[in-house]
C-alpha cells in the first residue's frame, strides 16, 4: 500500500482527542489492525458505537505507548485485549448511569488476556477473523444508508480514518461529518442490523454496494471533490487496501477482481498527474516514465486473467480494460483508441450513464474526429449541464477542431463549476491561454 508523506496521525474517540506523531510503519499497522479488532469485538459483543469507541481508545493507547516501548510481538492481540478492557469500562459506565447491570458479565472477558509480550490464544487470531472485516464492510454498506453515509461509515469503521480526516475528504466541517456518521449508526441500529454476514438473498446487492463504496473511497483520494490539493494519497491507498481485502476474501468474484485491477491501473498514473507545486497535469501531457510500472503489470495481468475466465462482463472489468489500454500505450499516439471505443460501447450497454457517455464521446473524437465527439457531448447537456467535466471535454474538443474562442469559453464555464481548487486553477489557465 502506498504511504502518505505526513507521519502525523490524529486518533479521535468519543471523549478525547490526541494528536500524536508516530512512525509511519506503526501508523499503517494500526490503520490495518483497527477494522480487524473492531470486527472481533462486534462479533462477540455487538453494538457499533461502544465497540468503535473501545477500539479508538485502544488505538490511542497504542499510539502513546508503542513509540517509547516498541511494537508488541503480537500487536493485534495487544489491541484486542486493551479494547476489550476499554469496552468493559464503557459498558460499566453506561450501566451505572442507567442503573442497570447489563454489562457486569463483561467484567471477566472471554478473551484470554495478553501477557507482557502481547501474545493471545488462537481464539483471537483464527481464520474467521478475516471474515469479520468483510462482515464489517457489509454492515457499513447497509441498504438503510445513503451512498454518502455508507462511504463515511466505511472510512470510519473499516478504514480507520478519524472524523476530521473524513470531513476533510468530503469538504464539510468536522461537526457535520460527526453528525452524519452518528445518524448512520442510528439508522443501522433502527433497522435491526446485526453483525452477521448477509444471507444469500441479500448478499448480491450488498456486495455491489461494498464495491461501489470502495470505488468512491478511491476516487475521492484520486481526485478530491473539494479542497486545495488534487489528490489525497491516503484515501486512494485506503481504497486499494479495501479492494485487496475484498479480493482476498472473494477470489472467484470477477467484478471484485475488475475493481482491484481498475484501482491499480488508475493509481499507477498518480505521481504524473501533478507538478511539484501541485498543479494538475492532464493525461495528454503526462510523463509516462513516471507511471508505476509495477502497478500496471499487476493490474493488467489481473484484468487479462479475469476477462479470460469470466462468463459475465461487469462495469469494473470493462473500466479496468480501458485503463489497461491507456497504461500499456507507450505514448498518446500509440493508444489504441479503436479498442477503447469498442470497450466504451460495451460499457454503455452494461452500465449506461452520463459519465460513461462522456468517456465514450472522447473516444469517438479520437477515432472519428472532434466534430463527431462534440456532437456526442452536446447530447449530454441535460444530465451534465452543471458538471465541470462536460465543459472541460467540450473545451478540449473545440480546441482540437480549431475554435480557440469557443474552447476558451468552455474552459471558463468548466472552471466555474469545478469544486476542487487544483482543477479550477488548471481550467482557468486553459481559458486564459487560448485568449
Amino acid at each position: 500500500m502506498r504511504r502518505r508523506a505526513t507521519p502525523a496521525w490524529t486518533w479521535a474517540s468519543s471523549d478525547r482527542r490526541h494528536p500524536v506523531s508516530i512512525p509511519q510503519d506503526a501508523e499503517y499497522l494500526l490503520r490495518e489492525l483497527a477494522p480487524q479488532v473492531l470486527g472481533v469485538l462486534m462479533r462477540r459483543y455487538d453494538g457499533l458505537d461502544s465497540c468503535e469507541d473501545a477500539v479508538q481508545e485502544a488505538l490511542l493507547d497504542a499510539a502513546a505507548q508503542w513509540p517509547a516501548s516498541g511494537t508488541p510481538d503480537n500487536p493485534r492481540g495487544w489491541l484486542l485485549t486493551v479494547a476489550t478492557r476499554r469496552l468493559t469500562d464503557i459498558l460499566r459506565s453506561e450501566s451505572a448511569r442507567r442503573r442497570r447491570e447489563d454489562a457486569v458479565y463483561l467484567a471477566t472477558p472471554p478473551a484470554v488476556p495478553a501477557g507482557a509480550d502481547g501474545r493471545l490464544s488462537d481464539e483471537s487470531s483464527g481464520p474467521g477473523d478475516a471474515d469479520d472485516t468483510l462482515t464489517l464492510l457489509f454492515l457499513c454498506c447497509h441498504p438503510a444508508l445513503t451512498s454518502s453515509s455508507q462511504v463515511a461509515l466505511t472510512l470510519r469503521a473499516a478504514g480507520g480514518l478519524s472524523t476530521a480526516e473524513i470531513a476533510s475528504a468530503f469538504g464539510v466541517p468536522e461537526p457535520t461529518m460527526a453528525q452524519r456518521i452518528s445518524r448512520a449508526k442510528q439508522q443501522i441500529r433502527a433497522a435491526g442490523a446485526r453483525f452477521t454476514p448477509p444471507d444469500a438473498a441479500d448478499r448480491g446487492p450488498r456486495l455491489r454496494a461494498v464495491q461501489q463504496v470502495i470505488y468512491l473511497v478511491f476516487n475521492e483520494g484520486y481526485t478530491a471533490s473539494a479542497g486545495e490539493t488534487l489528490q489525497r494519497a491516503d484515501l486512494s491507498a485506503e481504497g486499494i487496501r479495501l479492494a485487496r481485502l475484498l479480493r482476498q476474501l472473494l477470489p472467484d468474484d470477477a467484478e471484485t477482481a475488475g475493481l482491484l485491477a481498475l484501482l491499480l491501473l488508475t493509481d499507477a498514473r498518480r505521481s504524473a498527474r501533478v507538478t511539484p507545486d501541485g498543479a494538475l497535469v492532464p493525461l495528454v501531457n503526462q510523463d509516462r516514465g513516471h507511471w508505476d510500472r509495477a502497478l500496471i503489470r499487476e493490474g493488467s495481468a489481473l484484468i487479462a486473467q479475469t476477462l479470460a475466465t469470466t462468463t459475465a462482463l461487469g462495469p469494473y472489468q470493462l473500466q479496468a480494460a480501458i485503463a489497461a489500454v491507456h497504461d500499456e500505450a507507450a505514448s498518446l499516439a500509440d493508444t489504441d483508441w479503436t479498442e477503447i471505443l469498442a470497450l466504451y460501447e460495451l460499457l454503455a450497454q452494461v452500465s449506461p450513464g452520463p459519465m460513461v457517455s462522456l468517456g465514450k464521446a472522447v473516444a469517438v473524437a479520437m477515432v472519428r474526429g472532434p466534430a463527431a465527439g462534440l456532437a456526442a457531448v452536446d447530447e449530454l447537456d441535460g444530465p451534465l449541464a452543471r458538471h465541470h467535466r462536460l465543459h472541460a471535454v467540450r473545451g478540449h474538443l473545440l480546441e482540437m477542431s480549431g475554435d480557440p474562442a469557443a474552447a476558451a469559453a468552455a474552459y471558463d464555464t468548466a472552471a466555474r463549476y469545478a469544486t476542487n481548487a487544483a482543477e479550477k486553477r488548471y481550467l482557468s489557465l486553459q481559458g486564459r491561454r487560448l485568449r
